[in-house]
């Protein structure tokens, strides 16, 4: 296992007093490996899961040549181009059951959508553009249709022994109706992980706790816990650990020995004296940062060993050390560095192919102040203009603290690192909650 000093002395530019997000995608590029436990799991339960192998075709998709419209087949050679063709309908063909029946020459069989071609037939003419001439005649106009139309070929889509979808995809809804169509019950998909989390500080309330001079509610842990389902891991809540060396001792031992990475938040700033970062530093191999962020520049990344505080051998599944993610305590900076740092960390922890986030064009509605040197990502409201393009507005107040402002936003304006002011009308990249929050 390389160590994150290794890691650090390898990384070009790597600086912790003011570190560029590039180099922290870098740095935890090299630090995450994903998980090797696998399972069988049913279709039905397999929503969400990452395959641990590739989904290898058992059959050809289609099976058999078929039908892609309602209409009429026939061989498509007989067509002319200078008059219509006259056919007789010499039957028909329906889903499910094959055609036993001859077709000659100037004749065609009635066929339904999905149904299998008919031994020589390879063109569908739709029903809407046949004309029906007589009671067992149409005819089909030069323009209608040409040679081979609505016709969908056997394996077109997969052929037997194709791989249908890799390993590292998360199975959506639509890879299950794949996974389905190919017959398979069941897939080979990672281990779900587990992430544990908890929030520092002696100024942090519990929902139900009395309100006091000085304290707040929690709300990282709630946002966290979102965040974290939406991603779709094992989550173990581990509630509010106040600055007490014992009890945070505790509670990262603890966490490091059930989950296979653990979130805080609070206690990782550089000056801070509380003693979360110095638990951090005591029980792992933990860097601390100023990332060249805004908001989020206080930010902790490392391993803790996962000790076995029962003695009981009880680590099935469990690595040697859990990953460490110490983020700031504002919310919307505990927000925006988990999108831009923890969760593609766990995808690569869950052994996921690493997504990045799609980002969409807008023209900014209003100036935005913005210091070239750091990446800023800010709360916007974006919307559609009469001429379909895309417009971003700020949320008004882009203090780290205020969360209300993640929830009227919509979007983060994405200012990358060498940018700098914006200007009415200029373009600019917004990232999408829409998937992630």
């Amino acid at each position: 296992m390389t160590s994150i000093e290794q890691i650090a002395t390898e990384l070009q530019g790597y600086d912790p007093h003011n570190i560029s997000a590039a180099c922290v995608h870098a740095f935890l590029t090299r630090l995450v490996g994903p998980v090797t436990d696998s399972q069988d799991v049913a279709v039905l339960d397999a929503l969400g899961r990452v395959l641990a192998q590739d989904v290898v075709s058992p059959v050809n998709v289609p099976p058999h040549d078929n039908s892609a419209m309602d209409g009429f087949a026939f061989d498509g050679a007989q067509l002319q181009a200078a008059q219509p063709l006259r056919l007789r309908v010499a039957g028909s063909a329906l889903a499910g059951k094959a055609w036993t029946g001859t077709v000659g020459a100037g004749e065609c069989v009635k066929i339904m959508t999905g149904a299998v071609m008919p031994a020589g037939l390879d063109t569908v003419v739709p029903i809407e553009l046949a004309q029906r001439d007589g009671e067992q005649h149409i005819l089909v106009q030069p323009s209608a249709v040409k040679l081979g139309d609505n016709r969908r070929l056997l394996g077109e889509d997969l052929r037997a022994g194709q791989p249908a979808l890799r390993q590292g995809h998360t199975l959506s809804p639509a890879s299950l109706g794949l996974v389905a169509s190919l017959g398979l019950p069941t897939v080979r998909v990672v281990r779900r992980i587990k992430v544990a989390y908890f929030s520092t500080g002696d100024e942090i309330l519990s929902l139900g706790d009395a309100p006091r001079d000085g304290a707040v509610y929690d709300s990282n842990r709630y946002t966290v816990f979102g965040l974290l389902t939406r991603l779709g891991v094992e989550v173990i809540d581990m509630g509010v650990v106040g600055d007490n060396p014992a009890l945070l001792k505790a509670a990262f031992l603890r966490a490091a020995q059930q989950a296979d990475a653990v979130i805080t938040s609070g206690g990782v700033s550089m000056g801070d004296t509380d003693h979360t970062r110095a638990m951090m530093k005591q029980l792992g191999e933990v860097a601390f940062w100023r990332i060249a962020m805004r908001p989020g520049r206080p930010m902790a990344v490392g391993r803790i060993a996962s000790a076995d505080l029962n003695n009981n051998n009880n680590k099935e599944h469990k690595p040697e050390s859990a990953v460490l993610f110490g983020l700031p305590g504002n919310p919307v900076a505990v927000m925006v560095t988990f999108l831009a740092f923890v969760r593609p960390a766990l995808q690569r922890l869950m052994g996921a192919t690493v997504t990045e986030p799609v980002l969409l064009r807008a023209t900014s509605a209003e100036p935005l102040r913005k210091k070239p040197g750091r990446t800023e990502y800010q709360r916007g409201i974006v919307t559609r203009k009469s001429d379909g393009t895309l417009s971003v507005r700020s949320t008004g107040d882009q203090g780290s603290g205020v969360l209300r402002s993640m929830v009227e936003a919509n979007g983060l304006v994405v200012l990358h690192h060498d940018q700098g002011n914006v200007a009415v009308g200029d373009a600019v990249d917004v990232m999408m909650f829409d998937g992630v929050l």
